[in-house]
């Protein structure tokens, strides 16, 4: 059954799931405040990511590193009021669950209780496994993400394509199928070969998401910023544009403008 079927309300983990097993594509995309998350929701879409990338496109950082939990929290309350049907997942951010376990769990919960959000999403493979495997035992569904993480970018040290070798490939599929097992409901794969990822897909159980990772997966996320043109000067290969939003807005706000400065506005029309 599609989760387009009017008599779903709600998108669940349990939804995205069955659409797995159906063979139905889950549609994914950012959002970080009421009016965007307004007009995503009500377009249809299954599932909207409260992503740490509000550090990039949000407030102008060079990464997603320097986002608090304060800052996620806000994000996702702002898109958890504009919200009726899409499934909403939140980023945990750098540094709120890396340190322990202990730490870990009481981050997920404060942005569940505070947000209202439906799940959570981490990065990393077998070194969160237990932080992980905890949150889910606290009740909070989580989605996992490997390939290109961005809060390793220090570690990294670029955004180039991940597991192109055959020893992190491997490890990639290992740390899939222990994310399965831990209990995350589904996992995000970016920047990763095409057929990495299909392989990935067959392999496990639950939802694969991509984003650089090719057509044969479970479903597809994009940074909304990205695929309206809204971000300028970014323009990765796996972004399709489907409006250019940027040019939009200037155009609107220049003749706004010249409006302004000519007494064309307002008219007798738009006085009172």
């Amino acid at each position: 059954m599609s989760v387009h079927n009017e008599n779903i309300k709600k998108v669940t983990a349990r939804h995205l799931s069955k659409m797995k097993a159906e063979g139905e594509k889950i549609a994914m995309i950012t959002a970080y405040d009421f009016s965007m998350a307004t007009l995503i929701d009500g377009a249809g879409i299954d599932v909207i990511l409260v992503g740490d990338s509000a550090s990039n496109v949000m407030a102008g950082n060079g990464s997603t590193l320097p986002i608090t939990v304060e800052q996620m929290i806000y994000h996702a309350q702002c898109v958890v009021r504009a919200v009726k049907r899409a499934h909403v997942v939140v980023d945990m951010p750098f540094g709120s669950y890396q340190i322990s376990t202990e730490l870990g769990v009481a981050n997920a919960v404060r942005i569940i209780k505070e947000s209202g959000a439906d799940s959570l999403k981490i990065e990393g493979g077998e070194e969160y496994i237990n932080v992980i495997r905890q949150i889910v035992n606290a009740g909070i569904p989580v989605m996992g993400h490997l390939g290109l993480m961005p809060q390793s970018i220090n570690k990294y040290g670029s955004y180039a394509i991940r597991a192109k070798e055959d020893k992190e490939a491997e490890k990639l599929m290992s740390d899939a199928k222990l994310l399965e097992e831990a209990g995350c409901y589904a996992i995000v794969l970016e920047k990763i070969p095409a057929t990495l990822a299909k392989r990935v897909a067959e392999s496990v159980n639950i939802p694969i998401i991509g984003i650089g990772a090719g057509h044969e997966v479970d479903g597809q996320v994009l940074v909304m910023q990205d695929m309206l043109g809204i971000t300028q000067n970014f323009s990765p290969k796996f972004v399709r544009k489907y409006a250019n939003i940027g040019e939009t807005i200037t155009n609107a706000v220049q003749t706004y403008i010249s409006d302004v400065k000519d007494s064309s506005f307002p008219n007798e029309d738009e006085e009172y």
